[in-house]
């Protein structure tokens, strides 16, 4: 599909020599970082270095579950370490950045800011 859209724009110049500007395709965007609650999650953790659960629960309103399975699937990627400890008898769920999930989390800013760009000339 590339190598005919291209062929395409190259018949036209040559033909109507009309200069045609090519946007370069950007690199397809991290669905992982993409959905709301996980978005939310790394940008939360990206300047702060580390959120409990509740802090987190609490900072998204959102419930224990949909926290539970969006912070799993984010430390199953390797973007988000927990680090499981107990206060007294109480449970404690620690959340950070990693180095992995800050890279991740630039490429998909990067991205974003690329297609608002884009859009605005248009």
């Amino acid at each position: 599909m590339a190598k005919s859209n291209a062929a395409r724009i190259a018949r036209a110049e040559a033909e109507h020599h009309v200069k045609v500007k090519v946007q370069p395709v950007p690199a397809e965007l991290d669905r992982l970082i993409h959905e709301r609650v996980r978005l939310a999650i790394v940008s939360a953790l990206a300047v702060r270095d580390t959120l409990t659960f509740n802090e987190l629960k609490s900072l998204l309103k959102t419930t224990d579950g949909n926290l539970s399975v969006h912070a799993r699937k984010l430390e199953d990627a390797g973007y988000v370490r927990c680090t499981k400890s107990f206060e007294g008898r109480t449970p404690r769920s620690d959340y950070e950045l990693t180095g992995s999930g800050r890279q991740a989390l630039q490429r998909y800013l990067a991205h974003m800011e690329a297609l608002i760009r884009a859009t605005r000339k248009a």
